[in-house]
This record gives structure tokens, sequence and C-alpha cells, in this order.
């Protein structure tokens, strides 16, 4: 499967980065606290869309109603409940068949009832070092974890949103959603490329829960071996504090940032200093759709 070194982590620490990539994120969030989230996030998730007009529009997601969110996220915690229960095999065409779409709201709820129990039960029974599959560099169950967490929290503010009905995210989750958006989201390197630093450096800092996530504005280059397609293009890169001065700054609460930075909320809540070019830069880095 993998040749990426297994993290060296306490049990009950998950895997937040491949050793020697990005530094991990400040949180400092344990298993049970990313298997607590994920199960309040699910349920809120679901108590939102239950109540929620299906036809209703998600105006964070432009393309979707209530019904299609619903589909979203339980057929993405169907997948990964799979993913870790088969785990470290790798899902395939052959295996990994489609499930169908419910025909009606109702019929949805009770797929995502069950698509959300397996993956907290599938979740709640393998070790966070334990090898399996990933689109990331990062094959194991921490990885699929933290994800998943953030999954349900960012689409529970899409649920809110559409019905709107919008509650405080988490601070710590919020916090560590900043990191992993930068590091992972945005900034993850495949292993067949690299990331080549650049000068100009922007610090996030969250005011609320006291973090600083540093991001360099790189490049990343190298040729996708699927497609024969070479890479030499501007990219983020989460680092260590390099200890100078950064170009610039961007702050607010962690829930904030969170949002914006997921494009679910514009930037009235967040404050800038700094280099307004290398803003600018980041601006655009970040301005694409991760949903």
């Amino acid at each position: 499967m993998s040749d990426v070194p297994r993290p060296s982590t306490p049990p009950d620490q998950v895997p937040s980065q491949v050793p020697g990539q990005t530094p991990g994120p400040p949180s400092g969030l344990s298993r049970a606290d990313y298997l607590r989230h994920l199960e309040t996030e699910s349920a809120r998730f679901r108590e939102v869309l239950e109540h929620c007009d299906p036809a209703a529009p998600v105006p964070s997601c432009p393309a979707w109603n209530a019904s299609d969110l619903l589909w979203h996220l339980g057929h993405v915690q169907h997948f990964w409940a799979r993913v870790v229960r088969e785990r470290p095999t790798a899902p395939t065409d052959d295996d990994f068949a489609e499930p169908e779409r419910p025909p009606s709201h109702d019929d949805l709820l009770g797929f995502f009832d069950q698509a959300s129990a397996d993956l907290l039960q599938e979740l709640g029974g393998a070790a966070v070092a334990d090898e399996a599959w990933t689109w990331s560099a990062d094959h194991t169950v921490g990885f699929i974890l933290r994800r998943q967490a953030h999954e349900a929290l960012i689409h529970r503010l899409d649920a809110e949103l559409a019905a709107d009905s919008v509650t405080a995210l988490d601070p710590r989750l919020a916090a560590d959603g900043v990191h992993e958006l930068l590091a992972v989201m945005y900034g993850g390197c495949p292993t067949w490329g690299r990331h080549v630093p650049g000068e100009a450096h922007v610090r996030v800092d969250t005011t609320d829960t006291g973090d600083q996530v540093w991001v360099n504005l790189a490049r990343f280059v190298g040729t996708d071996p699927e497609t024969g397609t070479s890479h030499d293009e501007e990219d983020v890169m989460v680092v260590s504090d390099p200890a100078v001065e950064p170009d610039a700054v961007i702050e607010g609460t962690a829930g904030a940032l969170d949002a914006w930075l997921w494009h679910r909320s514009d930037d009235s809540e967040i404050r800038t200093a700094g280099d307004a070019e290398a803003l600018g830069r980041l601006r655009r880095l970040l301005g694409g759709s991760i949903d």
C-alpha cells in the first residue's frame, strides 16, 4: 500500500501530518475529541435537516438544496465507514458499488442515520495509527477521523445556513479546522511533487484560542505520474514559525476564520494587516472551491 512512514504518536493522539512535511495543528485534539465532535456535529446536521424544507436552497453550495446536502454527507460517511471497515484495502470500482440515492427526504434521513452510525462504529473501533487508504499522503485512520469531524462541522454549518438557524462553531475544533484547511485541503502535497519555499509569509491568528498558523507563499512543482501533467505554480505551504516578522497577518475568532476560509461567510469578522500584495496572492490561492 503506502510507503509513507507511520507517524509516531501516543495511542490517543491523532496523527496530523506525514513526518517531514507540515507542522501539526496547535489544538491538541485527541481521538476522543474528534469522535465526540463527529457525533455531535452529525447529530446537529441531521436535526436541522429533519425540520428544513427539502427544497430549501443551500446558500453556501448554490447547486444544492437541503435534500442534496443530506445525500452528500450521508454518501460521504457511508463511503468512509466502508474504507475504515475494509482497511487497508483501497477502494476500487469493482468492489465499491455506489449506493442508490433514496427517493424521499425521509428515506434520506434513514440512509444518513445508518451511514453516520456505521462511521462512528468503525472509527470508534480502530486505532488512529492503523493503516488505511486515503486520498492524502497520510494513510492512517487518524487522518480519516480528523477529516470527517471537519466534514461534519462544515456541512452542519451549510445545513444551518439553509435553515437560517446558524449557531456558533466550537472554538477548538474550528481552530483545528483552520490548520487542516490550510495544511491539508489547500496546502497538501502529493508524494510525486514538492513545495519550493518562497520569501513571503502570512500568519493566521485565531484571537479566541491564541493559535497561529504560518503560511509560506511557495511554489508547487512536480509531474503527475498518472496524467503526465507537469506543475510549476504558486501554492500555500504551512510551515513552523520561521522566526521572522510576517509580511501580513490575518486574524479573527476561530469560528469566523474557519467559516471564511471555507467560503461559508464573508470577511466582515476578519481583520488583515501588512503587505497588500502578499494578502492578495493568498486570497487568490484560497479562492478555489473545495466542497
